[in-house]
């Protein structure tokens, strides 16, 4: 490999969510001596393209105002061609400070007060947390569990929707934190049941560019003319190329009129244009660092076949299906809980590692945790391993 994603980089002592103790003891019970395996960040030195480019803005030396030129976004249009086969237009294309703060925005322009929602649990929580923070109602369609495979329960999805007067379906694609890529037929019948009833899809895409080669992404924007039209994509070069600090996420939307009410309200709080730093990095990332990624995608791909091995020689009665896609692994650990026992107790207080514990996914995610593999691998078998000795000791 080119690239490595074997070094260790130490994140403690700067202001990580992830790794600073006095950060995540706020979240794991004032416990300051975990390894952090938590957050949906990458622990890899960023594309050297991407910080070449953030360099030469620093030896420029002046940090001003800022606009998006035509080589962003014809980077952004190029990209997402090349990838996902997206016809995008140039003015499709919004920026906003964050996928999180753009469902907000969203849910506050088409949507009033105890408006239904519907999400699929288990599903990132800050669907829930943006729809309840908006006096939203929080409508929910279990994904159907077979052993670890999920698919989508299309006869209580369509029974929600009609019941509950749904007014946006919050799609996750790839799922997080279930790893699932659905396919063009999947998210074409959901697609039909929303507009069938007039409902607003948006489809969370961010971990789209981090497919393993078995499996095929397919963005909503692909699909037939009258879907793509009832549809908003959030995006984000963050999850790709590891940017999150940089605060630039990409909406896009196809629909005139749905798009104008949302520039709307973009506009009615003054977000305009990415920072400095977030045009020239997304340049880098889209222009210059397809390589890096494709690496970096192989790199994973190992990690989570590690994972897999792993737990089947070492941790028996432990359930674990390798994700479509995504760095996350969602692993079933409902067999092995003794009685009374919990996973934080496992967790936190034997193996010392810090996870997404399911339950914060949904109730139908108790007993599950999701492990953020994206990270050098002997940082995931120290993990596993301390987890094994706690459990399997």
């Amino acid at each position: 490999m080119k690239y490595n994603f074997d070094e260790i980089i130490d994140r403690s002592k700067t202001n990580s969510r992830k790794w600073n103790p006095e950060i995540y003891k706020n979240i794991y019970n004032g416990k300051t001596d975990l390894l952090p395996l938590w957050v949906a960040d990458m622990d890899f030195r960023v594309a050297p393209a991407i910080l070449n480019s953030l360099q030469a803005v620093l030896t420029h030396g002046i940090l001003g105002y800022t606009t998006a030129d035509k080589e962003y976004f014809q980077a952004i249009i190029d990209w997402n061609k090349n990838r996902k086969d997206i016809d995008l237009k140039k003015e499709w294309i919004l920026f906003t400070n964050g996928v999180v703060p753009a469902l907000n925005y969203i849910i506050q322009t088409f949507t009033e007060e105890e408006d239904s929602i519907l999400i699929q649990t288990p599903v990132y929580h800050p669907f829930r947390i943006s729809t309840e923070n908006n006096n939203r109602k929080i409508v929910t369609n279990s994904l159907i569990n077979t052993n670890g495979y999920y698919t989508i329960d299309f006869n209580d999805f369509e029974k929600k929707i009609i019941d509950n007067n749904v007014k946006i379906f919050i799609l996750c694609n790839p799922h997080n934190p279930v790893g699932r890529v659905w396919v063009k037929e999947e998210l074409e019948k959901m697609g039909e049941i929303c507009l069938r009833h007039n409902v607003l899809v948006v489809s969370d895409e961010i971990h789209s560019d981090l497919i393993f080669k078995d499996n095929k992404f397919t963005s909503f924007l692909t699909l037939k003319d009258e879907l793509k039209n009832n549809c908003i994509v959030c995006t984000a070069p963050s999850k790709t190329f590891n940017l999150a600090g940089l605060q630039t996420s990409l909406i896009f939307i196809a629909d005139n009129e749905i798009r104008d009410k949302y520039k709307n309200t973009l506009m009615k709080i003054r977000l305009e244009t990415p920072s400095t730093f977030g045009v020239e990095a997304i340049k880098a990332g889209y222009l210059h660092s397809a390589e890096w990624l494709d690496e970096l995608i192989d790199y994973l791909d190992g990690n989570r076949r590690f994972i897999e091995e792993y737990i089947k020689e070492n941790m028996p009665g432990v359930k674990y299906l390798k994700p479509e896609g995504t760095y996350l692994a969602w692993i079933d650990f409902r067999n092995v809980l003794k009685d009374e026992e919990t996973l934080e107790e496992i967790f936190e207080d034997k193996a010392k590692v810090a996870i997404d514990y399911g339950s914060w996914f949904g109730e139908e995610g108790t007993g599950y945790i999701r492990l953020n593999f994206a990270c050098p691998k002997s940082v995931v078998k120290e993990a596993l391993d301390r987890v094994k000795n706690v459990i399997f000791k």
